[in-house]
């Protein structure tokens, strides 16, 4: 179901609708006008009508291949844990479960739809699937925030195959109707959030940047760069369910103090073990691996970075000595990388890295939407750059309007006589 409704007595076949829609989501058959697959619910076609014979149905909630369910039984955020190749939990994992915390409690006592009333507080549950012969990481889970953990063993695991772990995602999403489920942005997730979408016939956003819960409705608000990233585009599903998202590693932090809080709590979060149909075979068999040396700047907690402003490539030596100085790492902008200065392991922004540090400095950037995309979970930003009107400064607690390279010089001077 659309959401999109049509009253047969008003509707008169004018076709305005029609011309109005730029997806192909309203056709006129007869003299009634009728919504197709294409619709997105965008209103067009509502505001285009001389009748008002169309409106937006929001109460209704489609879930799990389309089957109808109530939005009260639609309630749980879900977080798919990902591991990296040694069976430890990735970064991204935790970020996303201190994030679904932060939204489950902004939810409190708030309905998936207006007009409606939940009594139950929603839980975070992570869904984890590992190797037979692993160690399980569902503690780690448990103790980062999760209220409980779908845990899957078996031994058609570690191949890492999305086709298999879609399969099992989309079995317990029927079965058990999580109201959102999140994905780390990695190669596997990117694979993997798709297809679980197409198997639940639901919506999916991604590369989020920011989740927030409109206030009004509940639903949840998945903003990400849009047009190449020239705006940002705040995105919602208010028919389908599970609300589903991918999250870039490093956007969101990590809740630093969220495992003392749950090793005291009177009642820990359960591990409920799940399994997995016994027909599912992996098509995808792991005959080597060769690690390939990755970059640490997204989980760097003090980051020093440079753009065009820092005038050549010979000033990339004070700015690597700042760094060290800082005990930060050092970042860079996209024109630095195509300009051959740094790898592109060091690339903060929208096609980079996204970073979240407590502490960046900004050395030489003018700050383009697809940068400050990228650094938007930073705490405390300091931004140095010659012209007062750059957009950098709207994302700065301190601005200082000066020559970056004369501020790295004083600045390395009072830091090495320390």
């Amino acid at each position: 179901m659309s959401g999109l409704v049509v009253d047969a007595e008003r509707c008169v076949g004018c076709k305005r609708c029609v011309r109005a829609c730029a997806f192909g989501g309203i056709v006129v058959e007869g003299r009634l006008a009728r919504p197709t697959d294409a619709c997105t619910l965008c209103g067009s076609c509502v505001e285009a009508c001389p009748v008002q014979a169309l409106s937006i149905d929001r109460g209704h909630v489609a879930a799990g291949d389309g089957a109808g369910a109530d939005a009260s039984a639609c309630r749980d955020i879900w977080v798919v844990a990902q591991l990296d190749a040694a069976g430890a939990v990735l970064p991204v994992t935790f970020e996303l479960i201190a994030k679904a915390r932060e939204l489950a409690s902004s939810q409190k006592g708030q309905s998936p739809l207006a007009g409606l009333s939940l009594l139950a507080e929603r839980r975070v549950v992570a869904v984890l699937a590992e190797g037979a012969a692993a160690e399980s990481q569902a503690s780690q889970l448990i103790a980062a925030g999760a209220d409980e953990v779908l845990r899957c063993r078996d031994g058609r695991f570690p191949s890492a195959d999305a086709a298999v772990l879609a399969t099992l995602i989309a079995e317990l999403a029927r079965e058990r109707h999580p109201e959102t489920v999140l994905f780390g942005a990695t190669a596997l997730g990117r694979e993997l959030a798709p297809r679980v979408a197409v198997l639940l016939q639901t919506g999916l956003t991604a590369d989020c940047t920011e989740l927030s819960i409109d206030s009004e409705t509940g639903l949840l608000r998945q903003t990400r760069p849009a047009f190449g990233g020239n705006l940002m585009a705040t995105i919602e599903c208010p028919v389908h369910r599970p609300q589903m998202a991918t999250v870039r590693p490093g956007v969101f932090p990590a809740a630093g103090d969220t495992c003392a809080q749950r090793a005291g709590d009177a009642k820990p979060g359960a591990i409920t073990d799940v399994a997995l149909d016994a027909t599912l075979r992996p098509r995808v068999r792991r005959l080597d691996m060769k690690p390939v040396a990755a970059g640490t700047i997204a989980q760097a907690k003090r980051l020093v970075v440079v753009g065009r402003g820092i005038g050549s490539k010979k000033n990339l030596p004070l700015m690597k000595r700042l760094a060290e100085l800082l005990d930060a790492d050092l970042g860079c902008t996209r024109p630095l990388v195509e300009a051959g200065w740094l790898d592109y392991a060091h690339q903060v922004g929208q096609t980079g890295a996204s970073v979240a540090p407590e502490l960046l400095l900004s050395l030489g950037v003018s700050g383009a939407i697809q940068h400050l995309a990228g650094m938007g979970g930073a705490q405390t930003v300091i931004a140095v750059n010659e012209d007062s009107s750059v957009p950098i400064f709207g994302a700065a607690r301190y601005a200082v309007v000066g020559d970056c390279i004369a501020f790295a010089e004083e600045l390395v001077r009072q830091l090495e006589a320390r």
